[in-house]
């Protein structure tokens, strides 16, 4: 229920931006669940899905075959330098639990997810500080990020976003439950 509200968000943002083909970027994307949501549900839309992990690139292409998704290997924080200021959303469900918080993880992720799918240094908001810096670069002026964090961090995930110059409305949204679960920004108007 976390990831749903994030990706029902993304997908009425897209739909509202008066955009043809809409290029999107799902960065982190695992198994490409998000990545494909989104190509199934905003038409015409041009998808490009990050990851990282071999292990799990190969459940993405094989999710992703016969989709409009296209599927590229590599860090999330370097990725399609080629798209530079031309994306409308940058959508990103990262790592971010704190290293600190190992012990609590369910054990069902903890023992059979890979780490770094999970955790992202000592407050967990390390991937999610390169994903802002990554969102900046590939998205268009008014394009929008979407990043998805731990319901403990919304206080701290917007901040990240309003701090930096180049961002507007940056906010936090709930889930399903009314737990703080996402965070947005709109990349400003030159």
């Amino acid at each position: 229920p976390e990831t749903e509200s994030v990706v029902d968000w993304a997908i009425h943002a897209v739909r509202a931006m008066d955009v043809v083909e809409p290029l999107i970027v799902d960065l982190c994307t695992g198994s490409g669940a998000i990545a494909l949501a989104m190509a199934q549900e905003v038409p015409r839309s041009r998808v490009h899905a990050v990851e990282l992990s071999e292990d799990a690139l190969r459940w993405t292409r094989k999710n992703a075959e016969g989709s409009r998704v296209t599927v590229h290997q590599g860090d999330a924080l370097s990725a399609l330098p080629e798209l530079d200021g031309q994306v409308d959303l940058v959508i990103s469900n990262p790592p971010y639990i704190p290293l600190t918080e190992w012990e609590y993880v369910a054990p069902e992720a903890r023992d059979h997810d890979p780490e770094m799918a999970l955790f992202s240094g000592e407050d967990g908001l390390d991937t999610i500080r390169g994903i802002e810096r990554t969102a900046h670069r590939l998205l268009r002026p008014g394009g929008i990020v979407v990043v998805e964090h731990a319901d403990t961090q919304g206080g701290q995930v917007p901040w990240i976003f309003a701090e930096e110059r180049g961002w507007a409305d940056a906010a936090d949204h709930p889930d399903l439950n009314n737990r703080p679960r996402f965070a947005t920004a709109r990349k400003a108007l030159p």
